[in-house]
Protein backbone atom coordinates (compact mmCIF):
# COMPACT_ATOMS: atom_id res chain seq x y z
CA UNK A 1 0.00 0.00 0.00
CA UNK A 2 1.53 3.12 -0.93
CA UNK A 3 1.31 5.96 1.84
CA UNK A 4 2.28 9.52 1.14
CA UNK A 5 4.79 10.58 3.77
CA UNK A 6 4.23 13.47 5.65
CA UNK A 7 6.39 16.68 5.09
CA UNK A 8 7.73 18.46 8.22
CA UNK A 9 6.72 21.69 8.66
CA UNK A 10 10.01 22.98 9.35
CA UNK A 11 10.13 22.03 5.35
CA UNK A 12 7.04 24.43 4.81
CA UNK A 13 8.37 27.18 6.57
CA UNK A 14 11.94 27.12 4.76
CA UNK A 15 10.18 27.30 1.59
CA UNK A 16 7.93 30.42 2.52
CA UNK A 17 11.05 32.06 3.17
CA UNK A 18 12.29 31.22 0.25
CA UNK A 19 9.18 32.28 -1.63
CA UNK A 20 9.47 35.44 0.70
CA UNK A 21 13.02 36.31 -0.24
CA UNK A 22 12.08 35.99 -3.68
CA UNK A 23 9.38 38.31 -3.49
CA UNK A 24 11.38 40.76 -1.88
CA UNK A 25 14.05 40.73 -4.62
CA UNK A 26 11.24 41.08 -7.11
CA UNK A 27 9.63 44.04 -5.09
CA UNK A 28 12.99 46.15 -5.02
CA UNK A 29 13.90 45.72 -8.49
CA UNK A 30 14.06 48.87 -10.38
CA UNK A 31 11.62 48.14 -12.92
CA UNK A 32 9.78 51.39 -12.99
CA UNK A 33 6.31 51.43 -13.43
CA UNK A 34 5.62 53.65 -17.03
CA UNK A 35 2.44 55.27 -17.23
CA UNK A 36 0.87 52.31 -15.12
CA UNK A 37 -0.16 53.86 -11.21
CA UNK A 38 -2.69 51.13 -10.39
CA UNK A 39 -0.72 49.30 -7.72
CA UNK A 40 0.02 45.65 -8.27
CA UNK A 41 -1.14 43.20 -4.94
CA UNK A 42 0.46 42.09 -2.13
CA UNK A 43 1.38 38.21 -2.73
CA UNK A 44 3.79 37.57 0.32
CA UNK A 45 1.02 38.99 2.48
CA UNK A 46 -1.87 36.64 0.40
CA UNK A 47 0.51 34.28 0.48
CA UNK A 48 0.96 34.38 4.30
CA UNK A 49 -2.82 34.38 5.02
CA UNK A 50 -3.62 31.43 2.80
CA UNK A 51 -1.61 29.49 4.75
CA UNK A 52 -2.63 30.58 8.19
CA UNK A 53 -5.84 29.72 7.33
CA UNK A 54 -5.07 26.63 5.45
CA UNK A 55 -2.24 25.05 7.70
CA UNK A 56 -1.32 27.08 10.71
CA UNK A 57 1.36 24.75 12.17
CA UNK A 58 3.50 25.61 8.74
CA UNK A 59 3.72 29.07 9.70
CA UNK A 60 5.12 29.93 13.50
CA UNK A 61 4.08 33.51 14.43
CA UNK A 62 8.16 34.57 14.61
CA UNK A 63 8.91 33.45 11.10
CA UNK A 64 5.67 35.63 9.63
CA UNK A 65 7.07 38.80 12.13
CA UNK A 66 10.80 38.27 11.02
CA UNK A 67 9.76 38.59 6.98
CA UNK A 68 7.74 41.51 7.37
CA UNK A 69 10.35 43.29 9.69
CA UNK A 70 12.72 42.92 7.27
CA UNK A 71 9.85 43.97 4.37
CA UNK A 72 9.95 46.80 6.47
CA UNK A 73 13.04 47.84 6.72
CA UNK A 74 13.82 47.06 2.83
CA UNK A 75 11.19 48.89 1.77
CA UNK A 76 11.61 51.75 4.16
CA UNK A 77 7.99 52.06 5.82
CA UNK A 78 7.58 53.03 9.49
CA UNK A 79 9.66 49.83 10.96
CA UNK A 80 6.95 47.73 12.56
CA UNK A 81 4.05 48.84 12.00
CA UNK A 82 2.90 46.57 9.12
CA UNK A 83 4.65 43.62 10.63
CA UNK A 84 2.42 44.15 13.91
CA UNK A 85 -0.39 45.01 11.50
CA UNK A 86 0.62 40.84 9.61
CA UNK A 87 1.13 39.86 13.10
CA UNK A 88 -2.46 40.75 14.49
CA UNK A 89 -4.26 39.85 11.56
CA UNK A 90 -2.70 36.17 11.30
CA UNK A 91 -3.25 35.66 14.29
CA UNK A 92 -6.94 36.69 14.45
CA UNK A 93 -7.30 33.98 11.56
CA UNK A 94 -5.08 31.23 13.29
CA UNK A 95 -7.67 31.47 15.90
CA UNK A 96 -10.41 30.97 13.64
CA UNK A 97 -8.90 28.14 11.57
CA UNK A 98 -11.12 25.32 13.53
CA UNK A 99 -14.16 27.39 12.26
CA UNK A 100 -13.15 27.83 8.51
CA UNK A 101 -12.18 24.34 8.20
CA UNK A 102 -15.62 23.10 8.02
CA UNK A 103 -17.01 26.31 6.11
CA UNK A 104 -16.35 26.89 2.08
CA UNK A 105 -14.31 28.80 0.51
CA UNK A 106 -16.77 31.96 -0.07
CA UNK A 107 -16.39 32.58 3.87
CA UNK A 108 -12.82 31.57 3.95
CA UNK A 109 -12.59 34.66 1.29
CA UNK A 110 -15.00 37.23 2.91
CA UNK A 111 -12.92 36.70 6.53
CA UNK A 112 -9.45 37.24 4.95
CA UNK A 113 -11.13 40.51 2.75
CA UNK A 114 -12.34 41.40 6.16
CA UNK A 115 -9.01 41.04 7.69
CA UNK A 116 -7.68 42.60 5.23
CA UNK A 117 -9.94 45.60 5.01
CA UNK A 118 -8.94 45.96 8.86
CA UNK A 119 -5.49 45.69 8.64
CA UNK A 120 -5.39 48.16 6.18
CA UNK A 121 -7.68 50.66 8.17
CA UNK A 122 -5.52 50.50 11.28
CA UNK A 123 -2.20 50.85 10.17
CA UNK A 124 -3.41 54.14 8.75
CA UNK A 125 -4.98 55.43 11.45
CA UNK A 126 -2.06 55.07 13.29
CA UNK A 127 0.12 56.08 11.11
CA UNK A 128 -2.28 59.62 10.85
CA UNK A 129 -2.23 59.51 15.01
CA UNK A 130 1.10 59.76 14.41
CA UNK A 131 1.04 62.64 11.98
CA UNK A 132 3.42 60.21 9.52
CA UNK A 133 2.63 61.06 5.87
CA UNK A 134 0.62 58.36 4.48
CA UNK A 135 0.38 57.52 0.36
CA UNK A 136 -2.85 58.67 -0.65
CA UNK A 137 -5.77 56.44 0.42
CA UNK A 138 -6.46 55.75 -3.27
CA UNK A 139 -3.38 54.15 -3.78
CA UNK A 140 -3.53 52.02 -0.55
CA UNK A 141 -7.32 51.16 -1.43
CA UNK A 142 -6.30 49.96 -4.71
CA UNK A 143 -3.36 47.42 -3.17
CA UNK A 144 -5.63 46.26 -1.09
CA UNK A 145 -8.61 45.40 -4.02
CA UNK A 146 -5.55 43.98 -5.70
CA UNK A 147 -4.26 41.66 -2.61
CA UNK A 148 -8.01 40.43 -1.95
CA UNK A 149 -8.93 39.66 -6.49
CA UNK A 150 -5.51 37.97 -6.01
CA UNK A 151 -6.36 36.23 -2.99
CA UNK A 152 -8.35 33.09 -4.62
CA UNK A 153 -5.27 32.78 -7.16
CA UNK A 154 -2.50 32.28 -4.38
CA UNK A 155 -4.93 29.96 -2.34
CA UNK A 156 -5.27 27.74 -5.65
CA UNK A 157 -1.42 27.57 -6.38
CA UNK A 158 -0.84 26.70 -2.83
CA UNK A 159 -3.17 24.02 -2.83
CA UNK A 160 -2.65 22.94 -6.35
CA UNK A 161 1.03 23.38 -6.77
CA UNK A 162 2.61 23.83 -3.07
CA UNK A 163 0.29 20.82 -1.81
CA UNK A 164 -0.75 23.43 1.19
CA UNK A 165 -4.10 21.89 2.27
CA UNK A 166 -6.50 22.08 4.84
CA UNK A 167 -6.44 19.71 6.97
CA UNK A 168 -10.03 17.47 6.73
CA UNK A 169 -11.65 16.68 10.50
CA UNK A 170 -10.45 14.25 11.99
CA UNK A 171 -6.77 13.92 10.61
CA UNK A 172 -3.80 13.82 13.00
CA UNK A 173 -0.24 14.50 12.10
CA UNK A 174 2.72 11.55 12.20
CA UNK A 175 2.67 11.99 16.07
CA UNK A 176 -1.25 11.25 16.43
CA UNK A 177 -1.66 14.68 17.12
CA UNK A 178 -4.99 16.27 16.20
CA UNK A 179 -4.81 19.16 13.54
Amino acid sequence: MAEQRPVHPLWFAALFLALAGLSLFIRMLPLGARGWTFPGPDLLLCLTLAWVVRRPDYLPAPVIGAVFFLEDLLLMRPPGLWALMVLLGTEFLRRRTGTLRGLNFWFEYATVGGTLLAMLLLNRLILAIVMVPQPPFSLSFGQFLGTVLAYPAVVAVSHFVLRVRKPSTGEVDALGQKL
